[in-house]
């Protein structure tokens, strides 16, 4: 099963010109599911979401955030709204979503979305979220993270298959909130990655990042359950994608999250029937 975490940079930038790019990345990438952050939507019903699902062939989650004005400010423009989003090849059997944890100076309606896909044989109870930005805001994302793993232990139940929980958790792996992830049974699907290759998901390189660029910082996430019997679940490879431009567009600030993971079928590999 292929997984792919994104944080889409909402309506920022050169926004119709990387709705192109981003279709362009995931066209190529042919997921299974993706987990999407900072989806824009229109006070009119579309949503960008809805609208590569409907490019791509999948199935669509979408939930908006309930205080999208502060970010509404920054464009000048309150008939946008903001969310996440699940993306499936498999049909949405189950969905909630939760308003993460945030004292109201720092509120801007951050939250986590669950899906539980109908795949083949094992139901994926499918987790995307995103957290609070800006180097000050640990204890507010400490307290999201906890918040995070009680939401998905409430949701993991009735399947083998190990809860699959993506995002832009805005922290380093390092930080006290991604370890409190661990400590949550949730594994960081990078560690399985090529030591050698490229991590960072905010990198100095892509021009959209603000100054001064945080260089090397990797803040977005795979994070899997302990695999069950058999290996169900278990991270195959990772790597990064949308991390350079596509005809000239860069698609977003931030790169994806690529990752593999056995979902028991006879063959895991890109170019099996179905990717």
């Amino acid at each position: 099963m292929r997984v792919v975490t994104w944080n889409l940079w909402w309506r920022f930038g050169p926004w119709a010109e990387r709705q192109k790019a981003i279709l362009a990345v995931l066209r190529e990438l042919r997921p299974d599911v993706v987990g999407l952050q900072e989806v824009w939507s229109t006070d009119d019903g579309g949503d960008l979401a809805t609208w590569l699902a409907g490019e791509l062939g999948l199935h669509c989650a979408f939930a908006p955030s309930g205080a999208p004005e502060r970010w509404q400010r920054r464009i000048a423009d309150d008939t946008v709204g903001i969310g996440n989003a699940v993306l499936s090849r498999w049909p949405v059997t189950e969905r909630a979503a939760l308003r993460l944890p945030a004292p109201g100076d720092v509120d801007d309606g951050r939250l986590v979305l669950y899906a539980r896909l109908d795949a083949p044989g094992h139901p994926v109870p499918f987790f995307t979220a995103h957290l609070n930005s800006g180097g000050g805001a640990s204890a507010v994302r400490r307290d999201q993270a906890a918040a995070l793993v009680d939401f998905v232990a409430a949701h993991r139940h009735g399947t083998a298959f190990p809860p699959v929980v993506t995002g832009d958790f805005n922290a380093r792996p390092e930080s006290p909130e991604v370890r409190l992830l661990r400590a949550g049974r949730l594994h960081d699907a990078w560690d399985h990655a090529d030591p050698a290759a490229p991590a960072a998901t905010w990198d100095a390189a892509n021009p959209y990042i603000p100054n001064p660029p945080v260089p090397g910082a990797r803040i977005d996430y795979v994070h899997v359950g302990p695999a069950a019997a058999g290996g169900l679940g278990a991270v195959r490879a990772v790597r990064l994608a949308g991390d350079h431009p596509v005809d000239g567009v860069w698609p977003s600030d931030h790169a994806a999250v690529v990752a593999d993971l056995d979902d028991g079928r006879a063959v895991n590999a890109p170019g099996r029937p179905g990717w």
